[in-house]
């Protein structure tokens, strides 16, 4: 099985990369969306409580972090296969 360590390598790679991508979706949505708030509604303490809660921005940053570590464990995974040969 040595011969796979690329392939680990490279699904790890991927992972992180899709991991980063969402955090950083979910991000800029949060953002948009907190940002756009004071124009579209008028009653401040809606703004200032943060209600009523989007959980889609708060559901893409978790999912990125987790997408993130299982990467991050594919790729040092994949870096001691890729050694040990």
């Amino acid at each position: 099985m040595p011969q796979g360590g690329w392939l680990i390598i490279a699904s790890g790679g991927l992972f992180l990369l899709l991991g980063l991508g969402a955090y950083f979706w979910g991000r800029s949505e949060e953002k948009a969306y907190y940002d756009s708030m004071p124009a579209r509604r008028v009653d401040v303490r809606e703004y200032l409580e943060r209600l009523p809660f989007r959980p889609e921005p708060g559901a893409l940053k978790l999912g990125g972090w987790l997408l993130m570590a299982v990467g991050l464990a594919l790729l040092i995974v994949g870096g001691v296969v890729w050694l040990g040969r």
